[in-house]
């Protein structure tokens, strides 16, 4: 398979390429790094890096910013950050990627822990991830020609706990790797519709 992967020059995005770059070929994306160059935060830019990959098997996410601050602080700019980069990027990716991605092709979406188990200062990151949840279930009854799209949820990584950590008391962090294994599940398997967790 074609496989796109957004983000890959990440942690989490890097360990996805070396999980599936052994079977598959991998196109990596990034803001600043990889084969192709992509801003999720404009559809211009993300309609640009299709026309420039060309058709796909399947696209990965690993990427979207969200902003940590106490409830009491946070401004509506800030949510406005998260649901730019991490939200709208990603239903960018899907509403520019889908003529671009073959038939029986896939989508795979990231979000995270604070989904379902929320932390001080994690309002955003879990307003947003929360969304992205609902809008795959969504998707995943309308996308055509037998399209899928699912969604990976990791806990905290132990390559990023060096900055998280505070953020993350008691939570017990996985590797990339282990991470990544889920992204294969969703690439290489048939369901639709899915959040793996990773906790």
């Amino acid at each position: 398979m074609k496989i796109l992967i957004v983000g890959a020059n990440g942690t989490l995005g890097k360990a996805i390429a070396v999980e599936l770059g052994a079977r598959h070929e991998i196109v990596g994306a990034s803001r600043s790094h990889g084969d192709v160059r992509v801003d999720l935060r404009n559809m211009a830019s993300v309609e640009a890096m299709f026309r420039d990959v060309g058709p796909v098997d399947a696209v990965i996410s690993a990427a979207g910013k969200v902003p940590f601050a106490p409830l009491g602080e946070l401004t509506e700019a800030q949510y406005l950050e998260g649901l730019q980069d991490k939200l709208l990027g990603q239903i960018r990716l899907v509403g520019a990627g889908t003529p671009h991605v073959r038939d029986g092709g896939s989508f795979t979406l990231i979000t995270g822990i604070l989904t379902e188990q929320p932390i001080l200062a994690g309002a955003v990151a879990s307003t947003v991830n929360g969304a992205v949840e609902a809008f795959t279930r969504a998707a995943a009854i309308e996308l055509p020609r037998g399209i899928r799209i699912n969604v990976v949820s990791p806990n905290v990584l132990t390559e990023a706990m060096h900055a998280y950590a505070p953020y993350f008391r008691g939570f017990e962090p996985v590797s990339a790797a282990r991470a990544a294994m889920a992204f294969s599940r969703s690439v290489e398997g048939r369901q639709t519709g899915q959040v793996y967790k990773v906790w």
